[in-house]
């Protein structure tokens, strides 16, 4: 397993330290009005929410006893109830690399309504191995799955309660993540990490019908995203021979059947791997570029010539599923929240370039009307932000808890 087949494992995550005082209830039940947008964020093990006003800031804690991290992984339509991951502590020594550990650790699904507190364990029924995470909510009833046994991925279709699994994907074919549902809820895509590369695909919602639209040896094509109107897919490309850490990519896109291939940008010009933070309190996990309700795509555009802090050692085994020495003293140039057409490869910058700012994780809300994102300075924690979706109007929301930090921010649905 590689560098970003064991990252797709916590990509996207939103960790949070459980509390082991027993019981399955939440001790807060969070209410807000219907007109804020709420959004999920990370912050020191734990997952914030907050309105994008700023207000109603709280944080979740758990009452299961034996769970070391929880996280968010997707979204009901009802914008009430989201689907929960947690983590039984390491089942390692230390100095273990990461594969040999990490899918031996027990993991369990939930489903937690905000209102209410409620949390509900679910896909307990004919289990087929300890790690089980979260890829795609289909609908309100079917979930896809990813099944990890023996360090090696696949995923199947299930009922939320863990019955009627069907393989969507086959052993042996690649590690599959990232997945992807178009607007009209028929089809899927996602990436196959290969010992030749990564590849884009699009299937059905059962794994049928598959068809290849991106791949090239020595190439990783990373979390295709479908656009609003599910003609176009976009998604990253990097070369791993010439950046093993995988610090930075181009925005590429192509129609469904992969026709109609090209880079929207050059130069790898996207912030990949984000890293940040310092000696005592670091992180990272990677970017993905996101659509715009318009059909154009955000992304944090790399200055001139950057180089992160956190200088990723490809010379030595992977422990701690980051792999980095801290040489702020290297580190040069920043990025910067841009809006780019597709179609001509016009952009325009929604936060100013400064060089020693590091901006991330831009996604619109439902509406499209505002920006999250996150900023931190150069060795610097970050903190989360919102915009309007010109880039107008930028204002702090937190900086997480005592200040120490703000990651993988996500809207809630409308």
């Amino acid at each position: 397993m590689n560098l970003h087949s064991r990252r797709g494992f916590l990509s996207a995550a939103l960790v949070l330290s459980a509390s082991a005082l027993g019981g399955t209830a939440c001790r807060h039940s969070v209410r807000f009005a219907a007109s804020r947008r709420r959004l999920f964020f990370t912050s020191q093990g734990k997952t914030g929410l907050i309105a994008s006003d700023g207000s109603g800031l709280r944080y979740l804690e758990f009452n299961v006893p034996n769970q070391a991290t929880w996280q968010p992984t997707g979204f009901f339509k009802d914008g009430r109830r989201v689907l929960m991951l947690s983590m039984e502590p390491r089942r390692d020594g230390p100095g273990r690399p990461f594969e040999q550990y990490y899918t031996q650790t027990p993991t369990h699904i939930w489903i937690h309504d905000l209102d209410t507190g409620s949390l509900e364990e679910v896909a307990t029924r004919d289990r087929m191995a300890v790690f089980y995470t979260p890829q795609l909510l289909i609908n309100d009833h079917r979930i896809l799955m990813q099944v990890a046994k023996k360090g090696s991925g696949q995923i199947y279709s299930m009922n939320l309660d863990g019955s009627d699994a069907r393989e969507f994907t086959r052993a042996g074919e690649g590690f599959p993540y990232g997945l992807s549902l178009s607007p009209d809820g028929q089809r899927v895509a996602f990436h196959l990490a290969t010992g030749g590369g990564y590849q884009v695909w699009v299937s059905d919602l059962e794994g049928g019908n598959k068809r290849q639209v991106a791949a090239r040896p020595g190439h990783i094509y990373f979390a295709p995203t479908w656009a609003p109107n599910g003609d176009w897919l976009a998604f990253q490309d990097c070369e791993p021979a010439k950046d093993p850490g995988h610090d930075w990519s181009d925005v590429c896109v192509c129609r469904p059947d992969g026709s109609e291939f090209r880079s929207v940008t050059q130069g790898a010009a996207m912030w990949f791997g984000a890293t940040y933070g310092d000696a005592e309190h670091r992180g990272g996990g990677s970017n993905v570029v996101q659509w715009t309700r318009e059909g154009r795509l955000l992304f944090p555009r790399r200055l001139p010539d950057s180089k992160v802090a956190w200088e990723y050692q490809p010379q030595r085994p992977d422990t701690d599923h980051f792999n980095r020495d801290f040489k702020p003293e290297l580190a040069r140039g920043g990025t910067h929240i841009c809006r780019i057409d597709p179609r001509g490869g016009d952009w325009e910058a929604l936060t100013p370039p400064a060089p020693g700012v590091w901006d991330f994780r831009s996604s619109p809300s439902g509406r499209g009307d505002q920006i999250v994102f996150c900023r931190a300075a150069t060795g610097g924690r970050p903190s989360l932000w919102v915009m309007n979706e010109s880039g107008g109007s930028p204002r702090e929301l937190t900086r997480g808890i005592d200040g120490l930090g703000v990651d993988h921010p996500r809207w809630l649905p409308s």
